[in-house]
């Protein structure tokens, strides 16, 4: 069989545009290498929200890891995050022996640059205790970001939007598997039922301000619930959700 010579390569109309763009990805920050212990705890994060990990792309911070700790096998780290449904892209932080042990897995190495810091992952998601009156205490205002994001439209299942440096506002119904992310607070005037991660930077000072909450998971700089453990009393009224002293809070406005 014959095939034409083609003159891609020459042709006037272009099949594609390379730009540079700017991603938030999850950061996972390694603090040990004994795999059936990163395992154990991987599967209990991973059982709090499924979804949350599912087809998410990953970054891995070795940058926590004692000196001496041991070596880390990256063939069974890579295939026990691929195993959780985990993408991973690419790692931060380590040694050249690590870099070299990462590549071979096809994993980029990304500076500090490329990537920017982000505090480590919290213990634990789950709510904590109610504290008493006297012993709350008020979280500061919020710090005024750069800049801010409106979105107009419904967003869908399947959709995600991200509002880089600054707050996002949504008028309009947020759909289950649909995802709202910022770096400062987000705003939706309409019933949220997919994942909104307000201060993905780690800003501890973001808030989530919703009209009617029926969210499947809300976050703020790390710390986050899914939809079991949202108090049913503050689902489907306006609230507002913020961190005070680590512990994500949900309040009816």
């Amino acid at each position: 069989m014959a095939f034409k010579s083609t003159t891609g390569a020459t042709s006037p109309t272009p099949v594609f545009e390379l730009k540079a763009a700017t991603f938030t990805l999850p950061v996972i920050r390694l603090l040990g290498v004994d795999m059936d212990v990163v395992a154990d705890q991987l599967a209990v994060k991973v059982d709090q929200a499924p979804d949350f990990f599912r087809n998410t792309p990953v970054v891995i911070d070795l940058s926590g890891l004692p000196p001496g700790s041991g070596q880390l096998e990256f063939p069974q780290l890579v295939g026990l995050m691929r195993g959780f449904g985990m993408i991973p892209v690419g790692i931060r932080g380590g040694t050249d022996e690590q870099h070299e042990a990462a590549q071979a897995m096809e994993l980029a190495i990304l500076g500090d640059a490329f990537v920017r810091r982000t505090p480590p992952a919290r213990e634990t998601a789950s709510p904590a205790p109610a504290r008493s009156a006297t012993a709350r205490s008020v979280p500061e205002e919020a710090a005024p970001t750069a800049s801010q994001r409106l979105v107009t439209r419904p967003v869908r299942s399947g959709q995600r939007v991200y509002a880089a440096g600054g707050d996002l506002s949504v008028i309009a119904p947020v759909s289950n598997g649909a995802e709202l992310m910022a770096d400062g607070n987000i705003h939706v005037y309409g019933p949220l039922r997919g994942r909104a991660m307000a201060g993905m930077k780690g800003d501890t000072s973001a808030r989530i301000f919703c009209q009617d909450l029926r969210a499947e998971l809300i976050s703020v700089a790390g710390h986050y619930r899914i939809s079991e453990n949202i108090p049913e009393d503050v689902k489907g009224v306006p609230v507002q959700i913020f961190l005070d002293q680590d512990v994500l809070r949900v309040e009816k406005i």
